[in-house]
């Protein structure tokens, strides 16, 4: 296939993931506006982050006055999936690509578009990538724009319940990863119970709300790795296939 063709057939791939970042996006345009954030703050926001989790945290974390130094730890934390799928894709490329274009696909790089990319496998071009990304995207900044616009016109009441949606985002993400592995099953759980422990036990609700992120976060990742470590296939692979032959040589 040629690069245009490559770029159609990754901007139809697209459609799906774009119909649904427009309703995730409009809740974040409605929170934005719900915490008295501008609108070209906002917009610029989508922009230039196009993470759901990073972005709600981030708003939620200004609202209460978290310092620049919690605020950037607490996103980079839960960004830092993103270098991890980087890594992955760059590792399934076969084509030669400049260092400008992968910093140009990366930038774009979400949940969705990293697991569409992956079903192409070694397949994978630029062209292909960044129609997948184009529509996407759109959508994240379309979504923010009329989702902000809207908060002025629903009733107070109206907009208060659409923050419910927030809440169903999360559990939407949460929940299948969950019901697939015991180790991120726990991860959240752990998370979950030392996020209420920071609001309810005195002297600990004291601690920024940044940081109570950040620990929450580094702390239910070690117990899960610790408790349900991933076994190394390759060794266990290795060792399926020395055994029957120690077993004929002794």
């Amino acid at each position: 296939m040629d690069t245009r063709s490559n770029f159609l057939a990754g901007l139809k791939k697209g459609i799906p993931v774009a119909i649904a970042y427009l309703a995730v996006s409009f809740t974040f345009g409605l929170a934005a506006r719900r915490g008295a954030f501008s609108l070209w703050f906002a917009t610029l926001l989508s922009a230039t982050n196009l993470t759901s989790a990073g972005q709600f945290t981030g708003i939620q974390l200004m609202q209460l006055g978290a310092g620049y130094l919690e605020l950037s730890l607490a996103v980079f934390i839960i960004n830092l999936r993103y270098a991890l799928m980087s890594f992955s894709l760059s590792q399934q490329v076969t084509i030669r690509i400049k260092p400008a274009t992968r910093l140009a696909m990366s930038l774009f790089l979400t949940d969705e578009v990293f697991a569409l990319a992956n079903e192409k496998g070694a397949e994978i071009t630029p062209a292909y990538y960044f129609g997948l990304a184009t529509l996407p995207y759109v959508g994240w900044q379309l979504g923010t724009l009329v989702g902000y616009l809207s908060g002025g016109i629903f009733p107070s009441s109206v907009i208060a319940a659409a923050g419910i949606a927030i809440y169903c985002m999360y559990i939407a993400i949460f929940l299948p990863p969950m019901k697939r592995g015991k180790g991120i099953a726990l991860a959240v759980l752990v998370g979950a119970a030392l996020s209420c422990a920071f609001y309810y036990i005195p002297y600990l609700n004291e601690i920024p709300m940044g940081f109570r992120v950040i620990i929450a976060a580094i702390a239910a990742t070690f117990v899960a790795a610790a408790l349900f470590p991933k076994k190394d296939e390759e060794k266990v692979t290795i060792a399926e296939d020395t055994a029957p032959h120690e077993e004929e040589t002794k």
